[in-house]
């Protein structure tokens, strides 16, 4: 069996530190290098859930796109449940990595992993790394669809084929718009509408998207009449864990490491339930 430090020296060369945002924490959080590592867990946020699932599993190390103290922090008290997580990781010996915006930035990436679940074909970075002169790395990423469909069609392909929320899919603009070229980028994306307008894509696929920014982009539609379908945060980051853990296959198969890497199916998404408007000829707010 491997050390946690090859382990995590293997993960970093996928995903180095140097690619994550600078205000963002990525790395270790917990756990002891010269420990030994036969059973990994990839799932998107570290909270009591998945934690728990890595010790009923058994497993030696957590893998988790978000990271569990984003803004720091001056406890570690097992009252607050961040301290709670840290407590229960360190009795069980199961140590904590963190790939967030490094993972991001990758080739292949989160957003690699989202267009794939999505079956559409990555031509290109949405927004380039410079530091990459091969043009692969950067965030999001700008897709091709085999055939055009409409934007009811994209966004009932998505609500199919990413994991199942509350939230399901949101749709702004022409139903019935055709889509040939999307943009997808995993997690908030409404900080990169610019970049979206430049692509000259008919749609584009990201979570979180909110009101003001939303509505603005919109506004602008005659000098870019695209599609924006807003899905859940969790579910765009979601099909990544897969791809990191055939990533990290492959990688123990090279090596002999015989690891077991696995998949947390748990929805961690906060949003648990959704009640639909209902849908008069005459819509509009209550008189």
């Amino acid at each position: 069996m491997p050390r946690l430090s090859e382990v995590i020296a293997a993960l970093e060369n996928l995903w180095p530190a140097e690619w994550a945002e600078s205000w963002d924490a990525v790395g270790t959080v917990v756990g002891d290098p010269d420990q030994q590592v036969a059973r990994v867990l990839f799932a998107v946020d570290p909270v009591r859930e998945t934690v728990d699932e890595a010790v009923r599993l058994g497993a030696d190390l957590l893998v988790t796109h978000h990271p569990l103290y984003l803004r720091g922090t001056t406890t570690v008290a097992a009252s607050t449940f961040k301290g709670r997580a840290v407590h229960t990781l360190i009795k069980n010996d199961i140590a904590l990595h963190v790939a967030h915006t490094n993972a991001d930035r990758a080739d292949p990436g989160v957003s690699d992993a989202l267009a794939g679940a999505l079956d559409l074909r990555v031509v290109r970075p949405l927004v380039p790394d410079p530091g990459d002169p091969d043009g692969r790395r950067g965030l999001g990423r700008v897709c091709e669809l085999d055939h055009p469909v409409t934007v009811r069609e994209f966004a009932a392909r998505a609500a199919a084929r990413l994991p199942a929320t509350a939230q399901g899919i949101r749709v702004a603009g022409d139903p019935e718009a055709l889509v040939r070229t999307v943009a997808v980028s995993g997690g908030s994306g409404d900080s990169l509408f610019d970049d979206v307008r430049a692509a000259g894509v008919d749609a584009f696929l990201t979570a979180d998207l909110r009101h003001h920014p939303a509505a603005e982009f919109m506004a602008d539609r005659a000098h870019s009449p695209l599609a924006l379908l807003d899905a859940a945060h969790w579910a765009t980051e979601w099909p990544w864990c897969e791809l990191a853990a055939a990533q990290l296959d492959e990688i123990s198969d090279r090596h002999g490491w015989d690891l077991r890497v696995h998949v947390s199916k748990t929805v961690t998404d906060p949003w648990t339930a959704h009640a639909a408007s209902i849908t008069t000829d005459s819509l509009g707010a209550p008189n």
